[in-house]
Formats: structure tokens, sequence, C-alpha cells
């Protein structure tokens, strides 16, 4: 069994002279929640327009589900469920009948199906109201209502919280996750609301004008993002000595400047600035440290340098 569901190779478009994706090389794993992350015009939507089968590559090579033949991606992409740019919905119709024509669309025989996939997204009561009537949480719903019929196995979704109220983005966070642990459903999302993604997401992809700049799991990033206490002192390999005697741990690092990280006991510094001042030793600097996820990642999309 193939461990991915997406994989690209060198994979880029270009529109005119403008190179909106420049030789992407990007893997999700079967079963997590990938989350892209980039500002607007970073490349995100090409990606999925290019995956998707919206558009062509220039150059590189797409394999979903193992498969990357032309023919095969067409087959294999009936495994998708998508909503790209906003779900297409028809305001004067019920939530069920807005499925009804999706489903005919997409050929998917019995009707059995409709009320399975509401009742899944939490719109099985809404009976004869027209979705002109829906609030815009609801509206994103059906969306992915309709992106569900035919039990799909990776899940795109394009800025799905845009222009949610928080009560909204609460209720599409939970469906996700529901999607993605009960159902077992490798999802893609593509967002610039950093906030919300890393309360979903189990690993991400940076990119930025169009380039893959990163890639890595929620551990692995929480793991660079780690809070330390910044010690600086007269002494730092006697400050060391002190450290890992009075609070046995060797969960710290000197830094060529002589500066301290400390990783353990960051939630008391008290104790740590206490034990350095008892020993003699005069602090010169005293922090707490470390960046938060969305420092990370504006630091890591506007600090690169392309040459």
């Amino acid at each position: 069994m193939n461990e991915y569901v997406l994989r690209t190779n060198n994979l880029s478009k270009k529109y005119h002279n403008k190179m909106a994706l420049n030789k992407v090389n990007l893997s999700i794993k079967k079963g997590s929640i990938y989350g892209l992350i980039g500002q607007n015009g970073a490349g995100k939507s090409t990606l999925i327009r290019l995956i998707t089968g919206l558009a062509y590559p220039t150059t590189g090579t797409i394999e979903l589900f193992g498969k990357s033949n032309e023919r095969e991606l067409v087959e294999v992409r009936k495994r998708i469920g998508t909503i790209i740019e906003g779900p297409a919905l028809y305001p004067h119709m019920t939530a069920s009948e807005n499925l009804e024509v999706h489903r005919l669309l997409k050929g998917i025989p019995g009707k059995e199906c409709i009320e399975k996939t509401l009742a899944l997204v939490g719109l099985q009561d809404t009976g004869k109201k027209k979705v002109k009537n829906f609030s815009l949480g609801m509206k994103q719903r059906l969306g992915l209502a309709i992106a569900l019929l035919g039990d799909p196995e990776f899940l795109i979704l394009d800025e799905p919280i845009n222009g949610l109220d928080p009560m909204g983005v609460v209720e599409i966070r939970g469906l996700l996750k529901k999607l993605n642990q009960e159902y077992g459903i490798t999802i893609l999302i593509s967002s610039h609301i950093l906030s919300e993604l890393h309360l979903l997401a189990t690993h991400y992809g940076i990119i930025h004008n169009g380039e893959l700049l990163e890639q890595l799991s929620a551990k692995e990033l929480n793991e660079k993002c780690q809070q330390y206490l910044h010690i600086k002192v007269d002494n730092p390999n006697k400050a060391a000595t002190v450290i890992e005697r009075h609070f046995a741990t060797q969960d710290f690092e000197v830094m060529p400047d002589g500066s301290i990280k400390l990783f353990a006991y960051v939630d008391l510094p008290g104790e740590v600035s206490k034990a350095l001042t008892n020993e003699g030793l005069v602090i010169e600097q005293f922090m707490p440290m470390g960046e938060d996820l969305e420092t990370y990642f504006t630091n890591r999309i506007g600090g690169v340098q392309h040459g």
C-alpha cells in the first residue's frame, strides 16, 4: 500500500512570463492533515488547481495514490473531494436538493448518500430551508457535504474558513477533525490564517513566491518553536555547572557568544535567577524567549533571500 496520497516532483507552472510555481517537491502522507501556508499570491491556489486537474503543469509531475500516468490520474481524481474558491451552491434550493444536483453530476448511484452526508456535516434538520437563508458557516458545511459525496479518501480545501465568524470556524475545525480521525480522510488545507491551522494540522508546508520553502510535522515545528530562558552571565561555564548541579538537568545549551539557552524550568525563572545569584554570578541578561508558531512562519516567509 502506498504511504503517500500525494507527491509532486519538480512541479512548475508558468503563466506568461511569471513563474507561479517553481520546482515544488511536496509529499502528503495518508491520514494526515496537511496545512499549506503562504501569503495571498504565494502559489497555493495554483498548486491546488494542478493537483485537481483544473490546470496543467509547465514541467514536473504529480503522483496521486501512487499513480502518475495522465490517464490514471484522471481515474484516481475521482477519489478526491474539493472546495476551491468557495462552494458552488444553488441559493434557491434546499440542502438536499443541492446535494441531489451534485450527486447526478458526479454520477453517484442511489439517493441514500444524501441524508447520510447531510447528517455527517450536521445539516440533516434543515428541511425545506433555502440555502440563501443559511448562515455562512452552514454554507461552508454544505460545501463540505458536496465535496464528501462519493466518500472521497482525500479532501482538498482552499481557504475553507475565510469570512467565517468565530463560531463558524470552531464548527468547521471540529468537523474536519472528525472526518480525519473517525473516517480516515486525508486533508489538504490551504490557508494564510496560521492561528487556526496550528490547531488542526499534523503537517505543514510553507510556500512563498511559488517555492516550497519547508515541510515539517507539527512535532518538528513545536521543537523549532521551543520556549527557553535566555541567560547571559559573567562566567557561562560556571553558570552551566550551577544549572546542571542545582536543577539536575542537562536540557540547556551554551551558545558560541557565551549565552545559555535553558529549555527546562522556563516556568520558574525566579528560582533559576536566584540560584545563579547565590553562586556569585553576575546576571547581564535574563529573559524568556522562543518563537510562537505565527512568528516562525512570518520569519520563514518574510526573511528568505533568493539568490
